[in-house]
């Protein structure tokens, strides 16, 4: 009874629960388990060792690292506080991330597999590719911390990198300098109303930035009206999903869209649609599917895009 009565007082944690919620599903690592829940790491060595001093999870050592992962199965006397955990509701949307992270990791894994195959790099095949591409004028909308930014300037003229957080900025900025790439302009600006000249770029670059807006109108017709006569806009988004969570702790203002209601919505913007690009079954694990649109300026363009 003494086991159980502490049990149940080391589960009155909400931190210590989703913890043991996400072991419970997937043997994790300090580093994966911080990611996921996102509180001090410190914290979270306190949570497992609470949790593996009463013999709920047991740890390990692999490759470097100590895994933690579930010591009950369920002819346990305490099976019943397992099962609770993971019957709790999931308002912090932790599922999804283990979901994803779970998926990077097994990615991680396929790719060192092919890396021991000389030329298999991802990146060796992305420079090969993009050598083949004229030097082009870039505008990257939501740049975020400037993962996508500082690829697009490996072939890029020029990239413009655009987003309302200052502190991402700083991040993008840095990343832009370790990697010594200096044909990059970075912008702090809304992007439904850019300080930048009509029809003085080739392409624009939308990587799941509409569902942080708005009005995603006003910035697709922001992007219109940037590119110059054939040019591209590219724009990747989320499909609809259920996860509310999202808006609360990423900021997002929609849950993913229609492919064919971000089609329209280019279209009314002077944007002729060409390509669709659906989630491929590969993503099946995961509540974030990803669809991308292209589309390019025609001459015929709606009068409301306005000039700077």
């Amino acid at each position: 009874m003494d086991a159980l009565t502490e049990a149940f007082r080391a589960l009155g944690d909400p931190t210590r629960l989703r913890i043991l919620r996400l072991i419970s599903e997937a043997r994790l690592n300090v580093t994966e388990v911080v990611s996921l829940v996102g509180v001090a790491q410190s914290s979270v060595s306190h949570h497992l060792t609470k949790l593996k001093g009463l013999d709920l999870i047991r740890e390990e050592r692999h490759g470097g690292y100590t895994y933690y992962s579930l010591a009950l199965d369920e002819k346990a006397a305490l099976w019943p506080l397992i099962r609770l955990a993971k019957d709790a509701p999931d308002e912090y949307g932790d599922k999804a991330r283990l979901t994803e992270l779970l998926r990077r990791r097994e990615d991680v894994q396929t790719l060192n597999e092919k890396l021991l195959e000389p030329g298999q790099s991802w990146r060796l095949w992305s420079a090969a590719l993009s050598s083949l591409l004229p030097p082009l004028e870039v505008v990257d909308f939501g740049c975020g911390t400037g993962m996508l930014t500082v690829e697009l300037a490996r072939w890029a003229k020029h990239v413009t990198a655009i987003d309302r957080s200052e502190s991402a900025l700083t991040k993008a900025k840095a990343e832009a300098t370790r990697q010594s790439l200096t044909n990059i302009t970075f912008l702090a600006a809304d992007l439904e109303h850019l300080p930048l000249p009509s029809g003085s770029v080739d392409l624009v670059v939308v990587s799941q930035s509409l569902h942080h807006v708005t009005h995603i109108e006003a910035v697709l017709a922001e992007g219109a009206r940037l590119l110059r006569q054939s040019g591209r806009m590219i724009v990747l988004e989320l499909m609809p999903h259920d996860e509310a969570w999202v808006r609360s702790r990423l900021g997002h203002q929609h849950l993913g869209f229609e492919p064919t209601a971000v089609e329209a919505a280019m279209r009314a913007v002077g944007l002729e649609a060409e390509q669709q690009v659906l989630p491929t079954p590969r993503d099946a694990g995961s509540p974030f599917k990803a669809f991308l649109l292209t589309g390019t300026r025609t001459r015929k363009s709606p009068a409301k895009l306005r000039s700077v």
